[in-house]
């Protein structure tokens, strides 16, 4: 019997990557939470695990050579388990660079500029005092658009993010795109984002990813607890 991954997780788009990747591949794992909102990423026996503190992360007590591992960064994580596992990514290796390049246009590009967007719409103009910053709003919008377009060409192309079949791309591209709303942008010059959207979303394996925990989601535009933790260290 195949030993369970530790997940090390808050219920955001990124620890919804490894969530949804778990449950795709059919690996058993035990949940520790990591509340982000009060500050448990700080925590040193976390620290060991994820020296950036940030979550999500994992260790595996199967690792290489049958030895523990210990991985953080959610891109690094969904790659050593489509690896482990050899599901999600691809039978050669050009559909591995496919998958590869366009898992990295989501670590360096979707999400950071994303996570601004949410930052400077939502969470900054409910600070004390107010942080209401319109060339960051303007500049973060536009630039979340900018790779929406980027998406919805690629998508209008080709089933999933890199080619005809689903990956750990789509996965770890899914969570925030479908957050869309939030960041200000619109779906209706985007038909082929909204059809994949609409189709990853209603795989069964991305709802009970997505559902892991979800009741622990605070609103971050109240809570100031979490903001100072969160925004002020």
């Amino acid at each position: 019997m195949t030993a369970p991954i530790d997940l090390y997780y808050w219920p955001t788009p990124n620890g919804w990557k490894v969530s949804i990747a778990l449950e795709e591949m059919g690996l058993p794992y035990a949940l520790h939470l990591i509340n982000i909102g009060a500050g448990d990423q700080f925590n040193p026996d976390f620290l060991k695990i994820a020296p950036n503190n940030r979550m999500p992360a994992i260790t595996d007590p199967e690792g290489p050579d049958d030895k523990p591992i210990s991985i953080f960064e959610s891109g690094a994580i969904l790659q050593y388990l489509a690896r482990k596992t050899g599901q999600f990514y691809g039978e050669t290796e050009r559909d591995r660079v496919a998958v590869d390049q366009w898992l990295m246009w989501q670590m360096g590009g979707v999400g950071p500029m994303a996570g601004q967007a949410h930052h400077f719409l939502k969470y900054a103009p409910a600070l004390t005092p107010p942080q209401d910053l319109p060339y960051a709003k303007d500049r973060y919008r536009a630039e979340v658009a900018r790779l929406y377009g980027v998406l919805d060409r690629q998508l209008a192309a080709n089933r999933y993010v890199a080619g005809d079949a689903y990956s750990i791309a789509d996965m770890a591209i899914w969570g925030w795109a479908s957050l869309w709303e939030g960041q200000e942008q619109t779906l209706e010059d985007k038909p082929a984002m909204k059809r994949w959207l609409d189709e990853v979303g209603a795989r069964p394996a991305v709802q009970r990813g997505r559902a892991v925990a979800a009741d622990q989601r605070s609103n971050l535009q109240s809570d100031k607890k979490a903001q100072e933790v969160l925004f002020r260290r």
